[in-house]
């Protein structure tokens, strides 16, 4: 029981260690059994997850054969193939917190029905000290397995174990679901609040302000540089000419478009409009080329046709 108490998290404070060793010891096997308690927790969470995800898929492929659309023999195919596959089955987050509230409410009537004879609680204390137990507050003021006998010991400690392991394990995953709830109404909330007005603001801003690092993706404009006559994806070559800052994202696409752009006119110039050239010029051995050494060897074969 102390064990369970101690790596349940709930903390009653009814059993303590006295000496130092013990304390030592307390240390260290409680940072081991914690940890592995809460790995626990989180592989019941995706086990449920991934059981719910099952009998959602076994339904839909029942109705499907139902209806015909799926073969009978289909049922078991390669572990790779799209029937098989649980990716796209994914339950709602709604209806995994259902479920999980629904287990911590039959855990802790359960419970609840073995404290109140046993203890000589209340029914609506046994479920306050089954929700303060299972949520790992850990008061103190109700603590069971504290008499000096019971009847059916055993059993009883047993019992005890179960419930407070299992009702630990679902409150603590359905805290974990109901995170989840509430960061996506705080999301859909501020996606409510965030007006027009806010985003015209923003566009102000960012016009009056020069000599910044803005994001290429701010204006949605497609400009026409002048000295390459070609149409650029972002501001960034105008804002490179007239000194303004560039982000070094913009920067480096810059570079690939002027090194496209040199290279495209490099071999223009070398092969793009070439002149008309005797056969002697071939024979020198000078071929076209690209780039700077298409210019250089066309340059030679001209000198060497001149002399």
């Amino acid at each position: 029981f102390f064990s369970t108490v101690l790596f349940c998290l709930p903390g009653f404070g009814m059993t303590t260690p006295a000496t130092v060793g013990g304390k030592i010891f307390l240390i260290f096997y409680g940072l081991i059994g914690c940890a592995g308690t809460i790995l626990f927790f989180n592989l019941f969470l995706e086990r449920l997850i991934t059981v719910i995800a099952y009998v959602m898929k076994s339904c839909h492929e029942r109705q499907l054969r139902r209806k015909g659309v799926l073969p009978h023999n289909s049922r078991r195919g390669s572990g790779t193939s799209e029937v098989d596959s649980l990716a796209g089955w994914k339950p709602s987050v709604y209806y995994v917190m259902l479920i999980l509230c629904v287990a911590s409410l039959i855990i802790s009537c359960c419970a609840s029905a073995m404290y109140t004879p046993i203890e000589g609680w209340s029914y609506f204390d046994s479920l306050y000290f089954c929700f303060v137990a299972f949520s790992t507050i850990g008061f103190g003021d109700l603590v069971s397995s504290q008499n000096i006998k019971y009847e059916s010991q055993g059993l009883y400690r047993f019992g005890n174990f179960v419930f407070i392991l299992m009702g630990v394990c679902c409150i603590y995953s359905l805290f974990n679901v109901i995170s989840i709830v509430i960061k996506q109404s705080i999301n859909w909330i501020l996606k409510k609040l965030d007006c027009r007005c806010c985003h015209r603001c923003q566009r102000k801003l960012f016009r009056s302000r020069r000599n910044v690092v803005m994001p290429g993706n701010v204006r949605s404009r497609r400009n026409i540089s002048i000295e390459t006559d070609i149409v650029n994806e972002s501001d960034t070559d105008g804002r490179r000419l007239s000194g303004e800052m560039i982000s070094m994202k913009d920067f480096l696409a810059s570079n690939k478009v002027s090194l496209a752009i040199m290279q495209k006119q490099l071999s223009e110039t070398a092969n793009g409009y070439p002149r008309q050239m005797s056969s002697n010029s071939k024979q020198n051995g000078f071929s076209g080329g690209v780039g700077a050494l298409a210019i250089m060897n066309n340059r030679l074969a001209e000198t060497s046709v001149d002399r």
